[in-house]
């Protein structure tokens, strides 16, 4: 795990090495281990390094293979490099380290293109074709490892974050007004390749970019999932569906267990991350360190979780730690975590991270977590109402639930500079969701939950604050293989039982009973979404401050509104709208957005 930055030349000017320093080094929190830098005329790398596989230097990065002609970095984890490893010897590779690093290297020089085919892991990788000037950018198939982009009229700049693109300088940091539109409706979702910036993009997932020394740029989507029925499962009863997916989730945990260092489990207490921790101990794990983490209750609402997690916990005699976080240690953690966001992310689940994943590094460099369960079998409440609707129907039950305003409440809040006609919002999802390729509502629903949503608010969430301190995290549901199985169950069997119903199923043969019908929780962090004293006082401050005025992104009359009655406005999933506003305005002036 780790961050990297590049240029490439577009005006015929070497490439700028104190650019790339300056980018390296806002990454300094995702690599604290090493750094290097590698340039060939117009085209500059630069990594930062989280040592876990091959701990030696043999590993370091950029890599520089002179025979074959090829340079690289990459961030993430190959979990199979191994197996790849042996293969590409058997193929005539000599290797030179012990990593997967360099596993990537002699793929592409092997397969090309194709080489992302046979990577099975989370990845953000950019090479360069030492004798045609080909610089190839690719991102994991669903999204895991970020990957962002800003063209210039005089460079092409890519990085890990979007903050080192800016330290680079040069951006044009104008407000995306569609992408505006985006975070105010669709919970703060902005769907790639947009971001809020206007010069900044996101290579999508699941996408290998191809730029050529002309300018030319190919982009090719080499993965997709159907959201349908497969005729091969047309006999599956329920319980094959659950041995099936329980052997597939199995693999996939024991996948993540590839490491040189120790791997524990950020355990919140519910099925999906109790379910890791079983599955686990039932692979032989034995001492697995377990995390959860709780806050002071405020304004009647309970911040903690942890008599589930203790249940877990002393069932599988993990060496757990709780973190308790008293209310007035959030606001400095608070800042903290927006300096932490590539993007604005308005989940409170982010301070919660933040600090966990403070307190995990002092442990363990390695965890994995339960992201992903819900989007990807069906554990939200919007879905059992889509079974049966026609789409246009379904637009409606999914923006209910899901949208935090429609176009009529957009005009009361942006200010008129920022207005985009329509409402871009519903039109992305009604497009989503008449694509080919999702066979009923709730497979149109959860294909642009696992598509979209997910890789930008839960997925970017747990790498932004995990990597600020140096914290590696991953994510067995979103194996790429049990998503592909998962996406052809049927809906019922995953929206029986009040949702994950197929996985509650496999839950009760290792977990508790108590674990698993368990009311649904969230990860509670009551100081944001209850906003009083010092939070709601810097929040005030950010949204009357002169540049925030400047700006005009919001409508006055609006924000004072919000202010007089700061928790008297929620959005359809309980978002704190005033948190809402102020977190983007606050992330904007922590990176000096003007």
């Amino acid at each position: 795990m780790c961050g990297f930055a590049g240029e490439i030349r577009r005006d015929g000017a070497p490439a700028d090495l104190d650019a790339l320093a300056r980018m390296s080094a806002t990454m300094a929190d995702r690599g604290p281990d090493a750094a290097g830098a590698w340039a060939q005329g117009p085209i500059g790398l630069a990594h930062r390094r989280l040592t876990i596989i091959d701990l030696t230097a043999a590993s370091g990065q950029p890599l520089v293979d002179a025979g074959l002609g090829l340079s690289g970095v990459f961030n993430g984890c190959i979990y199979n490099y191994r197996e790849l490893r042996e293969e590409l010897r058997g193929l005539g590779h000599a290797f030179a380290s012990q990593g997967d690093s360099e596993v990537v290297l002699k793929a592409y020089a092997q397969w090309g293109a194709g080489f992302v085919d046979h990577l099975v892991g989370m990845f953000a990788i950019a090479l360069v074709e030492r004798d045609t000037g080909r610089v190839v950018l690719a991102r994991d198939r669903l999204g895991i490892k970020p990957l962002y982009v800003a063209e210039t009229a005089d460079a092409i700049r890519f990085a890990s974050t979007l903050p080192a693109l800016l330290a680079g300088g040069g951006v044009d940091t104008g407000i995306d007004t569609v992408a505006l539109h985006h975070y105010l409706t669709f919970h703060s979702v902005v769907p790639a390749p947009r971001t809020i910036l206007r010069g900044v993009q996101r290579l999508p997932p699941a996408t290998i970019r191809t730029i050529h020394p002309d300018g030319r740029q190919e982009d090719r989507l080499y993965w997709s999932v159907p959201f349908a029925r497969d005729p091969a499962h047309a006999d599956w009863t329920e319980a094959d569906w659950q041995d099936a997916l329980m052997a597939s989730l199995t693999t996939a945990v024991r996948r993540r267990m590839v490491a040189d260092v120790p791997v524990g489990v950020l355990l919140s207490g519910g099925l999906d991350s109790s379910l890791v921790v079983a599955l686990l101990a039932g692979e032989g794990q034995r001492d697995l360190a377990t995390f959860s983490i709780g806050f002071e209750s405020v304004g009647g609402r309970e911040g903690d979780e942890f008599r589930y997690s203790d249940v877990v916990a002393e069932r599988f005699a993990t060496d757990h730690h709780q973190i308790r976080i008293a209310a007035r240690d959030l606001l400095d953690p608070l800042e903290r975590a927006i300096g932490a966001m590539s993007e604005p992310m308005v989940s409170h689940d982010c301070v919660a991270f933040y600090l966990l994943a403070e307190a995990v590094s002092r442990h363990l460099t390695v965890v994995q977590s339960g992201q992903g369960a819900d989007e990807v079998l069906g554990g939200y409440h919007w879905y059992p109402p889509l079974l049966g609707a026609d789409r246009e129907a379904a637009l409606d039950i999914y923006g209910e639930a899901f949208f935090d305003r429609d176009a009529d409440g957009m005009a009361e809040v942006i200010g008129d500079a920022h207005r985009w006609p329509g409402d871009p919002p519903r039109e992305y999802v009604r497009a989503h969701f008449a694509a080919p390729g999702a066979e009923t509502a709730v497979d149109a629903a959860l294909r642009i939950d696992t598509g979209v949503m997910l890789v930008d608010d839960p997925v970017k969430r747990v790498d932004n604050m995990t990597m600020a301190h140096g914290l590696e995290a991953r994510v067995p549901f979103l194996d790429h293989e049990f998503v592909a199985l998962a996406a052809r169950c049927p809906p019922e069997l995953k929206l029986a039982q009040g949702g994950k119903g197929v996985l509650k199923e496999i839950g009760r043969r290792v977990l508790p009973d108590e674990v698993i019908d368990r009311p649904k929780g969230y990860f509670p962090v009551p100081g944001v979404t209850h906003l009083e004293g010092e939070v709601l006082g810097r929040v005030t401050e950010a949204l009357r401050s002169p540049v925030a005025r400047e700006r005009g992104l919001f409508r006055p009359g609006y924000v004072d509104a919000l202010i007089a009655d700061p928790n008297g406005e929620l959005t359809p999933l309980r978002g704190n709208k005033l948190w809402q506003l102020g977190l983007l305005e606050l992330w904007l002036q922590a990176n000096g957005v003007r």
